[in-house]
Formats: structure tokens, sequence, C-alpha cells
């Protein structure tokens, strides 16, 4: 059994697999010793740790995980990863980015994949049928757009997602939603059609806070897969426990 800790800005998240296949997940604003502490209760035959963090090394729980799991491994990017990572600046990659492209890629080895990932900001990452990760974007997500209209000009209101958003808003909070939902949309499509022309045989997977609603708009066919960032972290969890126990 495999325990993922994915920590983010304010919730922690636990993905749990068993015999590769993920089996429960879990989210906790505690501290992140008590939430193991919890997880290592419920959870006894734990045997493999993968963690990572957007916050600073979490010495205290890694130091307390040593003691309870044989393998405990913190994903940074001096970890071996099962892709060849060729971005400039590898220090400076968001750890989630990398960990949802290998996660693609044991979804749907050997093929050219393109990961949105649709949170805060949006990130595009591609991956080639080498298994070689080339890089991508980042864009403002949904949350951020509404908000930067909001903040940056004196009368416009503050607005959110909205199921029905018009391409010809006839006031001034259709012409919001409209202009920010199909600006995203037509954004992430034309973004897969101009990637398409260089690779036809192009898979798209979406995942993040606002993937379902992407997956319902956008023109061109994509994976939904909310869970690819735990997917990816658990492979490099056992792709460097097979390493280690070949060398």
């Amino acid at each position: 059994m495999n325990l993922i800790i994915d920590i983010g800005n304010t919730k922690i998240k636990a993905s749990i697999f068993l015999r590769g296949a993920l089996n429960t997940t879990k989210a906790s604003e505690k501290e992140d010793v008590e939430f193991a502490k919890e997880l290592l209760g419920e959870f006894t035959t734990i045997e493999k740790v993968i963690i990572a963090s957007v916050r600073e090394y979490p010495d205290k729980l890694i130091n307390f995980l040593k003691t309870k799991i044989p393998h405990v491994l913190f994903f940074d990017s001096k970890l071996p990863i099962p892709v060849e990572n060729l971005y400039e600046s590898k220090k400076t990659l968001g750890y989630d980015r990398l960990a949802a492209c290998i996660g693609a890629y044991a979804m749907i080895p050997n093929q050219n994949i393109l990961i949105i990932d649709a949170g805060t900001a949006i990130t595009f990452d591609f991956l080639n049928k080498k298994g070689q990760y080339i890089g991508g974007c980042i864009s403002p997500g949904l949350s951020m757009r509404y908000k930067a209209l909001n903040h940056f000009t004196k009368k416009l209101p503050l607005l959110s997602v909205n199921e029905d958003y018009p391409l010809i808003g006839k006031n001034t909070n259709q012409a919001i939603t409209g202009g920010v939902q199909n600006g995203i949309v037509f954004e992430i499509d034309s973004y897969i059609n101009q990637l398409k022309e260089k690779h036809a045989d192009l898979r798209v997977i979406l995942t993040g806070g606002d993937a379902p609603f992407l997956y319902k708009s956008i023109t061109n066919t994509a994976t939904l897969e909310m869970n690819v960032l735990a997917i990816g972290l658990n492979h490099i969890l056992e792709f460097n426990i097979l390493e280690r126990s070949n060398n």
C-alpha cells in the first residue's frame, strides 16, 4: 500500500494506492504530522510514501514518517523520474506540472500528450511519445480573470463561473461572463488545435478544479482525470523504489 501526500497552500491531500490502483483520497486542513498520524492509524499496511509540497521542506513530517514507514521520499528536482525532463529551469518547474505529465504518461504511454490543469492558473504541459517533457505555458484561470476585471476597474462587479454564458452579452453581467468564459474556452481550443497541427495524434487530459466545466465546453475531445497528479506521484514512487532495488 502506497501513501501519496500532496501539501498545498491551505490543504493537504492524501491518496492511497493499493497494487497500483487508486483506493482512497482524503483532504485535510490539519497540521501535516497530525494528519499523517490519522492516516497511519486508519491504513496500517502502508509501506511506501512520497511527499510533494508547495510549502517549505516538511522536516517534521518526513522525520515522523521515517520512524513508521520503510520507504519515505520527497519529490523535488533531484529525485529521479521515469521521463526525460527537457525543461530549461528545472528547479523552478512546479512539481504538480511534472507529476501530472508523468501520471498522464503512465495512463497512456508512448503518446503525445497535452495536460491542461485548470486551477487558479491554467497550465498547459506537453510530453511527447518518446517520454520527454518539453515544457508548456501558464495562463490566468477562470477565477483569476474574474477577480482581475473587478480589481482593475472601478465599476465591474466580481462574478464567478456560470453555466449559462452567452456569445454576445446583452447586459454587463452577461458581457463579463461571456467574455471570461468564452475567452478561456476559445484559448484552450485554439491551443489544442495549433498543437495538433504538429502532432495529429495528440491526446488531451484535463484536470484541476475547473476541468469539469472545460470538459463540457471545449470542442476538442479530451479525457477528464481529476487524479492525474496523484497517479503521477505514485508512479514516481514506484519507479524510485524499483531503481533502488536494482542497484
